[in-house]
């Protein structure tokens, strides 16, 4: 038991760094989000051009990205390490990659000569030069995508080895390449020629962030072999897990483009705070639950692979990532649902963007917080069932979250809003309440189905239970603190309220002797490296 909890401390350490890379990597990519801004602003035709090229290039990465082959790549692989079966494991690697760059060469071919129908799926009302501009972006950026596919192979490979911290920072390089092209030639040139320069910093971003992952890979994977053989059943067990999770990737893509069209269909502006929100409320999922997730994926793997209490050994590692996640969204949904309007204020009111669009991006928060807390600890279920090879059954309950999001959110969106007597425009907060609503019954498939298949998991009643006590109170102290300081300058007044958020809520934790908080400012005082790999 004692060999158990130190596994599940280490792996708490593995969690902290891909939490570390995701928040670098995310504020510098809220720094390239603020020069682009700058140069471009909000309203022209360049600014339109790119971000609509943006999102198709976009959606090949997400397809073919990270997720699809964390869920069906790493669980094989890390298996393979685990049995240290090297050989196996090189051939592996390589006939992957092989069979992802011949896929996705002919996939960003096939979109560069069908660019101007995609166009016309995307942005119909594009026309004339802006049209022109928009095809030409797609056409530069599509190869920059594909190389952006391939380094989430890299990721894969490197996370198998417990590099985490590596693979997640990797996307700052884009972010800097992107930064430095604006810097470069804002102001010298005009917007619809930085558009096309910014495009090209884009795919030397890329091919940047996948260059500085390779050394590492080729020194971990010393028997790499690029091939196309299908012969290695182990290659095989990939190809047939990518698919029932290529097909969830892509119902989420379009569950996605649902949102946007529902809340197209609401008063202007509800778009724009939609986006506004998903940044903010995507976050905590993305470090906690994603960092969480990342570490113990191939941790489970290689403990399914040794055949040893496999069950037992997959519910510790589970309760013990879920108290971890639970830890930090608790008071994350919290401070949404008491102090979006804070938060809101802080990053986007400046401008045009007064204190009342920060109350309307603070009713979108708060509608995300009843499902906040079941989607986050949905993934770390997910990455259990993709640990035991099984990507089949997630992605029949993605298919059921999906379904019941479209529904709920049409109603709740749209005629929900006129039942109240309330403004159309809160319709969209209604989008993100119905998207929790369909994120708790996805998690309670999840749970019931595990549970049959490992045994009890789950977070007590008593835990959770504290967890919300203690947000409570650091609630109470943030409201406090607001109406004591009155009105500030939107920065100042996040900082003079949540800095004293943070603290009640880690004192009331540690009172209520909620152990993680040890683990927790531990992880901030002596972040660990990286384990070494064998070689």
């Amino acid at each position: 038991m004692r060999g158990s909890a130190r596994r599940e401390t280490g792996t708490g350490r593995l969690a902290f760094l891909v939490a570390a890379g995701i928040l670098l990597s995310r504020l510098v990519g809220l720094v390239r989000q603020r020069v682009f801004a700058h140069y471009f602003g909000q309203v022209s035709d360049a600014a339109d051009a790119f971000n609509a090229a943006f999102r198709i290039p976009n959606f090949l990465q997400n397809l073919f990205g990270e997720g699809v082959l964390s869920a069906s790549f790493i669980p094989v692989y890390s298996g393979l390490l685990a049995r240290e079966d090297d050989q196996e494991a090189g051939h592996v690697a390589g006939a992957v990659a092989a069979i992802l760059a011949l896929v996705t060469s002919v996939l960003v071919l096939a979109g560069v000569l069908a660019t101007p129908y995609l166009i016309d799926g995307i942005a119909p009302g594009f026309s004339g030069a802006k049209r022109e501009l928009t095809i030409r972006l797609v056409r530069i950026l599509f190869p920059g995508a594909g190389l952006l596919v391939l380094s989430a192979w890299c990721l894969g490979i490197l996370n198998s080895h417990r590099r985490f911290f590596l693979s997640y920072t990797a996307p700052v390089i884009w972010n800097l390449a992107m930064i430095g092209t604006l810097v470069l030639y804002g102001g010298r040139v005009e917007q619809f020629p930085l558009a096309v320069a910014l495009a090209w910093g884009s795919v030397v971003g890329s091919a940047l962030q996948f260059g500085v992952q390779l050394p590492w890979v080729f020194r971990l994977v010393r028997r790499l072999r690029p091939s196309l053989s299908l012969r290695s059943s182990s290659v095989r067990t990939v190809l047939s897990s990518f698919v029932p999770v290529f097909i969830s990737r892509g119902v989420v893509q379009i569950s996605a483009y649902v949102d946007t069209l529902l809340a197209s269909l609401l008063p202007t502006g509800a778009v724009a705070a939609l986006s506004n929100a998903q940044l903010l409320y995507t976050l905590p999922v993305s470090l906690f639950g994603m960092s969480v997730s990342a570490a113990e994926l191939p941790a489970m793997s290689g403990a399914v692979a040794s055949q040893t209490d496999v069950s037992g050994d997959l519910r510790r590692r589970l309760d013990a990532g879920l108290r971890r996640i639970a830890f930090f969204i608790v008071p994350a949904a919290m401070a949404f649902l008491a102090l979006g309007d804070v938060i809101a204020a802080a990053l986007f009111q400046t401008g045009l963007f007064r204190h009342a669009d920060a109350i309307y991006v603070w009713g979108i928060l708060a509608g995300s917080t009843v499902g906040l807390l079941a989607t986050t600890l949905g993934r770390l279920y997910s990455s259990t069932y993709y640990a035991l090879i099984d990507t089949r059954t997630p992605l029949r309950y993605a298919l059921i979250r999906v379904a019941l999001t479209s529904a709920l959110g049409y109603f709740c969106a749209l005629p929900l809003p006129r039942i109240l007597g309330i403004e159309q425009r809160w319709g969209v907060a209604g989008l993100t309440a119905s998207a929790g609503i369909a994120g708790w019954v996805e998690f309670a498939l999840l749970r019931r189905t595990l549970n049959r298949r490992i045994g009890t998991t789950g977070l007590p009643i008593g835990f959770v239970a504290r967890l919300w006590l203690a947000a409570g109170a650091a609630a109470a102290a943030g409201w406090a603190m607001k109406l004591a300081i009155g009105p500030r300058h939107p920065v100042l007044a996040a900082a003079l309220i949540l800095g004293p958020y943070v603290v009640v809520y880690f004192a009331a934790a540690a009172l209520l002797k909620i152990e993680e908080v040890r683990g927790a400012l531990r992880r901030f005082k002596y972040p660990s490296p990286e384990p070494r790999t064998r070689p």
